[in-house]
C-alpha cells in the first residue's frame, strides 16, 4: 500500500482530531481536562507540520518543475546555438575550401608571369658569343643583327648586307663584333664595287684590331681594291706591309703571288 503524501495526511489527521473532540464529553471520565487539551494541542502541532511539510512538498515540486522547465529551454536554445554553429562552421569551410582553390590558382598564375619575365629578361641578358677566334659578351639583340647581316651576305645580297653592317657599326661602336662588322662591311663595298669606301673600312678595322684573325686577310683586301683603282704603286706597298707584319699568315703567301704580277 501507497503511503500517503502530506495534504492527504493533514487532512487525516485533521478528521482525527474533529472525531476526538466529538467524543470528549462521552470520556470525559476517562481523560482529565489538561491532558485533553495536551492531546488536542499535539494533535495541531502535528497538523501545523504536516501542513507546513506538505507545503514546502508543494513548493518543492514547483520549483523543482519550473527549473526543469528552464533547463528543457537552456538545452532547446543550446541545441539552436550547436546547429546554428555547425551551419557556420560548414559555411567558413566552404569558404577555406574556395579561398584555397584562389590562392592556388594565385600561386600558379604568379609562377606563370616569373617564368615569362624570367623569359623575357634572358631576352636582354648578355651571351657569350666567339667570332673569329675572339670571345666576349654580347647582347641578344647585338648577335641577332651581326647575324643577320651576315646571313645577307652569304646570299650574295652585297647590298643589303652593305647597308646592314653600316648600321651595325653605327649602333654597336663599342662591340666585340665591331672589327668583324668593320671587316664584312669592306668585303660587301668590294663585291659592290665601292673600293674607296671599302679600303677605308679595311683601314678602320686594322686601326682598331691588328691583331685581329681578320686583319691580314683585311691589308690584303684593301691591296686588292688598291689593284682594282689603279693604284698599283699603292698596292705594291700595302702587299710589302702585309709581308712584315703578318710573314705566317696564309695571306701573306697570296701576298707574294700579287707582288710578282705587280713588278
Amino acid at each position: 500500500m501507497r503511503p500517503m503524501n502530506a495534504p492527504r495526511l493533514a487532512r487525516s489527521t485533521l478528521l482525527a482530531l474533529s472525531l476526538a473532540c466529538a467524543f470528549l464529553p462521552a470520556r470525559a471520565a476517562i481523560f482529565e481536562d489538561g491532558e485533553a487539551r495536551r492531546a488536542i494541542l499535539e494533535l495541531r502541532q502535528r497538523v501545523d507540520m504536516l501542513q507546513q511539510t506538505g507545503q514546502r512538498s508543494a513548493d518543492e515540486l514547483r520549483r523543482a518543475q519550473e527549473d526543469s522547465t528552464q533547463l528543457r529551454r537552456s538545452l532547446l536554445d543550446l541545441q539552436t546555438q550547436i546547429e546554428t554553429l555547425r551551419s557556420e562552421m560548414a559555411t567558413l569551410r566552404g569558404q577555406n575550401e574556395q579561398l584555397m582553390r584562389e590562392a592556388a590558382e594565385l600561386q600558379r598564375r604568379q609562377k606563370d608571369i616569373a617564368q615569362g619575365v624570367d623569359e623575357r629578361l634572358r631576352q636582354f641578358e648578355p651571351v657569350k658569343v666567339t667570332v673569329d677566334g675572339l670571345e666576349f659578351q654580347a647582347d641578344p639583340a647585338e648577335k641577332r643583327d651581326f647575324e643577320a647581316a651576315l646571313a645577307k651576305f652569304r646570299e650574295g645580297k652585297f647590298a643589303e648586307a652593305e647597308t646592314a653592317f653600316a648600321g651595325f657599326a653605327r649602333q654597336y661602336p663599342r662591340s666585340g663584333y665591331a672589327p668583324s662588322a668593320r671587316f664584312w662591311l669592306g668585303n660587301a663595298q668590294y663585291a659592290n664595287r665601292d673600293y674607296k669606301e671599302a679600303i677605308t673600312n679595311f683601314k678602320a678595322m686594322l686601326a682598331s684590331a691588328p691583331n685581329h684573325a681578320r686583319a691580314p686577310e683585311a691589308a690584303l683586301s684593301i691591296a686588292n681594291c688598291q689593284i682594282e683603282l689603279k693604284e698599283t704603286r699603292g698596292a705594291r706597298k700595302t702587299l710589302e706591309d702585309l709581308l712584315r707584319a703578318y710573314p705566317q699568315s696564309e695571306a701573306a703567301a697570296a701576298a707574294k703571288e700579287r707582288l710578282s704580277r705587280l713588278k
